[in-house]
């Protein structure tokens, strides 16, 4: 069997094609976009997950010193005020209004909402055990979402309840955050998610992830 040569083509020096070469440098830009775009977002999930963070930490503050702001000096956890008392007490509207008012002011109420607050703040700061937070912060918000009732016109005396939107209100919001903070391994920038996922336990238990 003969083997025949390309009758264009000669044997000795060959020059590079230039077409690859524009290719190649034309992906460079892209490669380096792609991952300039990358950490941008990283560094804005984590900045998100700081500054969520601080208003589960700052609320927890707030209510137990009696910083001041939602809560009046004097009137802090520490001096024997009550965290759910205000806000459950008030509920006036909603399928749960009287189970808010039995549920006001009880000592677990305000040891679970108190250390949801803090467990939250402190997993959100630190990056680590989204998934949990995002789960226990959703149940949380959902609740507080109940509370406020947000579909309704009016409150059970029939005043007008001021409500601006039927679903989402910035307890939805929160919660969404939550889930995306989770979803997008947000702990791993400017936080101590990478060396948490590396721990034994997690590894074997990605839930705690």
């Amino acid at each position: 069997m003969a083997v025949h040569e390309h009758p264009h083509r000669r044997p000795g020096l060959h020059l590079p094609s230039f077409r690859g070469t524009r290719t190649a440098s034309a992906a460079e830009p892209t490669l380096s976009e792609a991952a300039g775009t990358h950490a941008v977002a990283a560094y804005s999930l984590a900045s998100l997950r700081l500054l969520t963070g601080f208003v589960f930490l700052w609320a927890f503050l707030d209510k137990t010193f009696g910083l001041g702001y939602a809560t009046q000096s004097g009137k802090g956890w520490i001096d024997g005020g009550s965290p759910t008392k205000g806000f459950l007490g008030s509920v006036a509207v909603g399928p749960m209004e009287s189970t808010f008012h039995s549920w006001a002011g009880d000592p677990w109420a305000d040891w679970l909402f108190m250390l949801g607050l803090l467990g939250i703040g402190l997993a959100l700061t630190a990056g680590v055990a989204l998934r949990l937070t995002a789960v226990a912060g959703t149940v949380m918000m959902a609740l507080m979402w109940v509370a406020e009732w947000p579909p309704a016109r009016h409150l059970s005396d029939g005043s007008p309840s001021m409500s601006t939107n039927p679903f989402a209100e910035y307890h939805v919001v929160y919660a969404v955050v939550l889930v995306v903070l989770a979803a997008t391994a947000a702990g791993d920038t400017l936080g101590l998610g990478r060396a948490w996922a590396g721990l034994p336990l997690v590894r074997r238990s990605p839930w705690l992830r």
